[in-house]
């Protein structure tokens, strides 16, 4: 759940109710399986920097694009998506989501995506179709409105300021 105290509003002095001009977009990222290895792992192909950085990184940007971020991580489908279905009950208003190896085998995220119907980015840390012939589909594509692929960590930065823009128009 997202912490509603750290969401700062401007409140309009006749009714003290905050300005949907000035309410933080909630943003939901969410990374799948072997993602908490990143920094460590294969790091000719996912470089160096870690979830962690990622976080601290964008969390910057999220502050100067009006946005909040909750960060989730698994190496489980299911969760994952129950990550997703619980995104709009829990006032999110987008998703990030790099779906890591799910992006070419899971059906069930791709539906979860499709039903929550809230505007999502998809984000890989290399470039999937430079990589293994397996590797150039991805399921979650479609039901997208766009993906960034093979910019390391700065995909996810990318990422983000595509769905706020997304979200201010």
């Amino acid at each position: 759940m997202i912490d509603k105290r750290r969401v700062v509003t401007r409140r309009s002095r006749r009714n003290g109710k905050a300005s949907a001009a000035n309410k933080a977009y909630q943003i939901l990222v969410v990374n799948g399986p072997n993602l908490n290895l990143i920094g460590t792992r294969e790091p000719d192909g996912y470089g160096k920097v870690t979830l962690d950085e990622i976080k601290k990184m964008m969390a910057g940007l999220a502050r100067e694009l009006g946005a909040e971020l909750k960060f989730v991580q698994s190496n489980h489908e299911g969760e994952l998506v129950d990550y997703i279905q619980g995104a709009k009950k829990d006032g999110i208003k987008g998703i990030i989501i790099n779906p890591a190896a799910f992006t070419h085998t899971s059906v069930a995220i791709r539906d979860a995506v499709a039903a929550v119907e809230l505007p999502t980015v998809e984000i890989h840390l290399s470039n999937i179709y430079a990589r293994e012939e397996f590797r150039h589909k991805s399921l979650i594509a479609p039901v997208c409105a766009g993906q960034v692929a093979g910019f390391g960590g700065n995909s996810y930065l990318l990422g983000l300021r595509a769905l706020v823009s997304i979200l201010k128009s």
